[in-house]
């Protein structure tokens, strides 16, 4: 298996994500809307607001998955809190890249940011998700009936959370 990097995304990466969020289990496991264009993720990469961290998985030079954590730098009731999104590209699931993804956000928040409380959400149905959030210590909080509108019909999602 090829070493996984992981780094800080920049405006160039925005290329290799929209070639992520194009893949058909990519997107149907994020709450993205498909076809977003690669000057939006650009733009969005260069415009990163203040507590936000957008991370990459690189394989061999290439960006294959995506995680950016959420903070509230800016909401002192919150400041202890984070919440995750994530996606890897579809010819690279199950392959470690959730994995490193997961480790590097973790380590960025318990060792650099203080962070007690990590949030995310779910689909009911991304078991492969589910596994690799359970073994990073996140629990299920609740059910969000009808949380998101995907592939023509509403989707149920777990709230899932670690706490440290």
């Amino acid at each position: 298996m090829p070493e996984i990097t992981i780094r800080r995304a920049t405006p160039d990466d925005a290329p290799a994500l929209v070639r992520i969020f194009s893949g058909p289990r990519a997107i149907a496991g994020t709450m993205q809307i498909p076809y977003t264009s690669e000057e939006a993720r650009r733009k969005r990469l260069a415009e990163v607001p203040e507590g936000t961290y957008p991370l990459v998985a690189v394989v061999d030079g290439e960006v294959v998955g995506h995680l950016t954590l959420h903070t509230y730098p800016t909401r002192p009731r919150r400041r202890h809190a984070g919440d995750l999104g994530i996606a890897v590209r579809d010819d690279w699931q199950g392959k470690g890249v959730g994995t490193a993804l997961m480790a590097a956000a973790i380590d960025l928040a318990d060792n650099w940011l203080n962070l007690t409380r990590l949030g995310l959400e779910v689909y009911t149905d991304n078991e492969p998700a589910i596994r690799l959030y359970t073994k990073f210590g996140f629990e299920i909080e609740g059910t969000l009936r009808r949380s998101a509108f995907r592939n023509g019909q509403f989707v149920d999602s777990y709230a899932m959370s670690r706490l440290r």
